[in-house]
């Protein structure tokens, strides 16, 4: 299960933006993730939701998932077209030459903090 190892690193990476910006209390946290990423998103609620707990500095903020659908670029035609329900071969001339445009993402897009000035 990767996604625990994913957790660790997004609680990481919050203390290092914590203690640069005096941030005291993590209030809420808005990740993207995209549909093609890999990311077991039960699992990774999951781990956030345990860990979380654990933490002075993430106890009981919630965890917002944004999902970025995925979008694949077919270079025979210059059509764009939904990864998912299709595949690497383009929908629109059956070409190969296809690459993912989006949708394999993974991002923290948004951090509620308290910041240690507030009263």
């Amino acid at each position: 299960m990767h996604e625990l190892g994913i957790v660790k690193h997004v609680i990481k990476t919050l203390h290092d933006v914590a203690e640069e910006h005096n941030v005291k209390r993590i209030a809420s946290v808005t990740l993207e993730i995209g549909e093609v990423s890999g990311v077991v998103l039960d699992q990774l609620v999951d781990c956030w939701n345990y860990f979380r707990e654990k933490d002075d500095l993430v106890k009981g903020a919630p965890l917002f998932v944004e999902k970025i659908g995925a979008v694949t670029y077919c270079t025979a035609c210059e059509k764009t077209y939904e990864t998912v329900p299709n595949g690497k071969i383009c929908p629109h001339c059956g070409s190969a030459e296809t690459y993912l445009l989006k949708g394999n993402e993974f991002a923290i897009k948004q951090i509620e903090a308290e910041s240690n000035d507030t009263p």
